[in-house]
């Protein structure tokens, strides 16, 4: 799956909103702007119910909120960075998160989810790569380090 297809560069943020309801509203407005989304609050409730089974925030700074979305036909995804960390967000690791990698699917895409969740945590799991993203000063240069845009 190739990253290029499924992060767009008006959905790569440096967020600024410092609590997890904001953050996430946020990001979900900016998937919604573009045009990737066309019901917000659909979106945002199944979003927040996702979230109140349990946290996504997965530790080492990241969260991963996602969900299987029927307002959706191909996979998309926002990434959100908060160089200073939205604390509230209940991560595993009791650590502010300062990634937020934001992945919706269609309602029957089971396989690609898990894939493109997969292809992402390798990604992230690089320690350079993820200080790089949260030192980016623009969403230009998120998306490019996400995708490996310009890298080639």
């Amino acid at each position: 799956m190739d990253l290029k297809n499924i992060f767009h560069e008006e959905n790569c943020l440096l967020l600024k909103e410092s609590s997890k309801t904001e953050a996430l509203s946020e990001m979900i407005e900016s998937l919604c702007s573009a045009g990737y989304v066309d019901n917000g609050e659909d979106l945002q409730r199944e979003i927040f119910y996702r979230e109140q089974l349990m946290s996504t925030g997965i530790g080492m700074g990241i969260a991963v909120p996602h969900v299987r979305y029927k307002g959706v036909t191909e996979p998309v995804a926002a990434l959100g960075i908060s160089a200073k960390g939205v604390e509230d967000y209940e991560s595993i690791d009791n650590e502010p998160v300062t990634l937020i990698v934001m992945i919706i699917v269609g309602e029957n895409q089971h396989k690609q989810h898990i894939r493109l969740l997969s292809q992402i945590m390798e990604k992230l799991k690089d320690s350079n790569r993820r200080e790089s993203l949260i030192a980016a000063p623009s969403g230009a240069e998120i998306y490019r380090l996400i995708t490996g845009e310009g890298n080639d």
